[in-house]
């Protein structure tokens, strides 16, 4: 089963944060990150660019109404995600235990959400 994990952070405490303190910080994820992708488990991994690029769609009258900004006010923010393939949800917990989001950045807010995918369609042609 494939999961969608989010990892998510607090903006406000992620900027309070003294710059070497973040440095510091940032600076121990490779090492994590790599552990995730040798488990051969990690489908996809991205991070995501500031909430200041952010476009938002929403149905209105049966066509996309796009706005600029964020859909929802939150303290908490998505700022990547990966998809792991796990066995279940306890396999699915193991995998994802090795992000740097699940033992790192308590001062930044940090943490990640499992989302069970129903339904994953490969990438074909148009």
């Amino acid at each position: 089963m494939k999961y969608l994990c989010l990892a998510y952070y607090d903006a406000e405490k992620m900027g309070a944060m003294p710059p070497d303190e973040l440095k510091a910080m940032v600076s121990r994820c490779p090492p994590k990150d790599a552990k995730l992708k040798a488990t051969g488990r990690m489908v996809l991994s991205a991070s995501l660019q500031d909430r200041k690029n952010t476009i938002s769609m929403r149905p209105r009258g049966g066509r996309p109404a796009v706005t600029d900004g964020p859909f929802a006010e939150s303290k908490e923010l998505v700022g990547g995600f990966f998809i792991i393939e796990a066995a279940d949800r306890e396999d699915a917990i193991r995998i994802a235990s090795l992000h740097p989001a699940a033992t790192l950045g308590e001062q930044a807010g940090w943490g990640i959400e499992l989302l069970p995918i129903e339904r994953y369609m490969e990438p074909g042609p148009a």
